[in-house]
């Protein structure tokens, strides 16, 4: 496992402390895939309701604050495929 993968995890666990009411895949080009749901963060590549996948730079701004998330699907740095909805909500939740 990459150390941006492990840096992510790390990252979205203190974002989502006690899980996400729902299942997302954070896909970060280059180096793997991050699962959020209802037991929490893990590296990992399973079957969810809504993929998100990024740069490790487009990822890393989201994660602090400096790359707005709508920006930067809109712009096209960031896709989404799968629920729409459970993205909006995995948005929220990250605030």
């Amino acid at each position: 496992m990459s150390t941006i993968i492990d840096k992510a995890v790390e990252a979205l666990q203190d974002k989502v402390s006690g899980g996400f009411d729902g299942s997302a895949k954070f896909v970060i080009e280059g180096e793997g895939s991050i699962i959020l749901d209802s037991q929490g963060v893990r590296a990992g590549d399973d079957e969810t309701n809504v993929t998100l996948t990024a740069s490790a730079d487009t990822f890393e701004g989201m994660m602090n604050g400096d790359v707005n998330p709508t920006m930067a699907f809109m712009s096209g740095k960031l896709s989404i495929d799968g629920s729409m909805s459970e993205a909006m909500k995995l948005a929220s939740v990250l605030g």
